[in-house]
């Protein structure tokens, strides 16, 4: 049987929310020269897709976290997908900011979570985790346990993943860049022989030059 991390990394390359251009590297905010491209939010765009990544969020969270008593989305891409989650199982919902708010009350977490819940965080897309694990920081620091983490998608970096252990934060995503690969290989999205190139990519994206 299909794997969830397979069967989501199809579906994100037909809708084009992930491009890859080995040969033509995208340039990133940071200034990272990239293979890949991913913009997740384009499913919220298509109502089908949507729902399985709700879902399989959802199913993510029953099996790792079953004793969640909160969800916590990431601004500003997961604002919307955790919304959908905690609205189908049933939870309160909070959202992190990146900083606290300027004006007003001043919150960075936006909502209400009962002290020393525990909490689910949904995140869309993994990258180094840094501003992932700004917003765990910032919710226990509000006062409630983090859980864990889902996501929809990872590059699965080593950076990342050494960062996510030192935080002491579990992370289950639906699927990562490996399986990307693997199905755009699988589908002639890209040659074999380009496969190695974007596996170096990953090992140190920030010193990455194109050959």
């Amino acid at each position: 049987m299909e794997s969830i991390k397979n069967q989501f990394a199809r579906k994100l390359m037909e809708i084009k929310a992930i491009k890859l251009q080995p040969q033509e590297p995208f340039t990133w905010a940071s200034g990272w020269k990239s293979p890949i491209y991913t913009d997740n939010r384009k499913t919220l765009s298509f109502p089908q897709l949507r729902s399985f990544v709700k879902l399989e969020l959802c199913h993510a969270i029953q099996e790792n976290f079953p004793e969640a008593e909160a969800v916590a989305g990431v601004a500003t891409g997961a604002i919307a997908q955790g919304a959908l989650v905690a609205e189908e199982l049933g939870l309160p919902y909070s959202y992190v900011r990146p900083k606290p708010k300027d004006h007003g009350m001043g919150n960075q977490v936006e909502g209400e979570i009962t002290k020393g819940a525990k909490v689910v965080v949904v995140e869309d897309l993994i990258s180094t985790g840094g501003s992932s694990l700004k917003a765990v920081e910032a919710l226990r620091q509000y006062g409630v346990e983090v859980i864990g983490m889902v996501a929809s998608f990872t590059y699965g970096f080593p950076v990342a993943e050494e960062a996510f252990a030192a935080a002491g934060v579990k992370l289950i995503t639906l699927s990562d860049y490996e399986h990307v690969v693997e199905e755009a290989a699988k589908t002639g999205y890209i040659k074999e022989e380009e496969k190695a190139v974007l596996a170096e990519w990953r090992k140190s994206p920030s010193t990455w030059k194109q050959e």
